[in-house]
């Protein structure tokens, strides 16, 4: 990866690391749900008057709308609202990495080598010593196996995302950012949709009427740096690496997550906690790094 590129890859974790915390500050003054339509609102519109939508069939502006937007984000606002703690769901999260690289091999017949195979097993003795950890203390409360598994399926759609974007990239060169803009067209209406269903009109009256500073900057942040920024560069990554060398970056992210969490909110994790994050990040460790290590020791006499 080039010096240039690496360092998009460090903004976009920086930008995500912070997001969770972000989240968190912005479902006390709005449902979930109807979160998820205001951010993907603000982020569309004045943008989308300001470039022009690239060629790509309508079918792949749904299913990155629905996958990487709606699936993921409905699913984490879920888990945070649930009590799920924003540092912990920064780490659980980046099991989208490994969800990618199964998705990678099965639907664009990605190779595995060795290393990889060693970082995925890692990271699931990571997830399971976090799950087996669920009625743990954690910020003051037991942590909800609900939220650990709305994180998870959080996870599962940024995966799928991930591959929409490598399908993407077949129509050629293109504005990312002009993508990630015109996609989100697509996902205000279904979570409209499901913040009538879930939450009701008179929460979503009673949120709209009572907007805080603190919750606009919240959805601000969410829609232009986590989303136009973030995934902007996140596509443009996407799209001119393979999956298998991009997506395992994210796992950086807990590093701010949790460190945001805990100075803003103070959370606090348990022992598995931490030992379930550190399997999670030797695994990320041994899928970026262990090609080069295991040609060094295989190279030795």
């Amino acid at each position: 990866m080039r010096p240039k590129d690496l360092a998009l890859a460090l903004l976009v974790i920086g930008v995500w690391g912070v997001n969770f915390a972000v989240i968190k500050i912005g479902i006390v003054g709005v449902p979930p749900m109807l979160l998820g339509a205001l951010r993907f609102m603000l982020a569309a519109f004045p943008a989308l008057l300001l470039f022009k939508a690239p060629r790509v069939p309508l079918r792949w502006y749904l299913a990155y709308g629905l996958t990487i937007s709606v699936g993921q984000f409905a699913f984490l606002f879920s888990a945070i609202h649930v009590g799920m703690p924003s540092g912990l769901a920064s780490l659980v999260l980046q099991s989208q990495s490994f969800f990618t690289l199964l998705l990678a091999s099965w639907w664009l017949h990605e190779r595995w080598h060795a290393h990889q195979m060693a970082g995925l097993l890692l990271a699931l003795a990571g997830l399971v010593l976090i799950g087996v950890a669920h009625g743990a203390v954690a910020s003051g409360a037991s942590l909800p196996l609900l939220g650990f598994g709305l994180t998870l399926l959080a996870a599962l759609s940024w995966a799928c995302g991930n591959i929409v974007t490598r399908l993407v990239s077949q129509y050629g060169p293109m504005n990312q950012l002009a993508f990630v803009v015109w996609a989100s067209l697509v996902p205000p209406l279904p979570f409209l949709g499901l913040s009538l269903w879930l939450e009701g009109p008179e929460a979503i009256v009673q949120a709209l009427t009572h907007l805080t500073t603190g919750t606009l900057a919240a959805v601000a942040y969410l829609a232009w740096m986590a989303t136009l920024l973030g995934y902007g560069l996140w596509t443009y990554l996407m799209s001119r690496y393979p999956t298998n060398r991009v997506a395992p970056f994210t796992l950086l992210v807990p590093l701010v997550g949790l460190t945001t969490g805990w100075l803003v909110f103070g959370e606090t994790l348990g022992p598995l906690h931490w030992a379930g994050g550190a399997l999670l990040m030797l695994g990320l460790l041994m899928n970026v790094f262990g090609q080069p290590l295991l040609k060094r020791w295989t190279c030795q006499p």
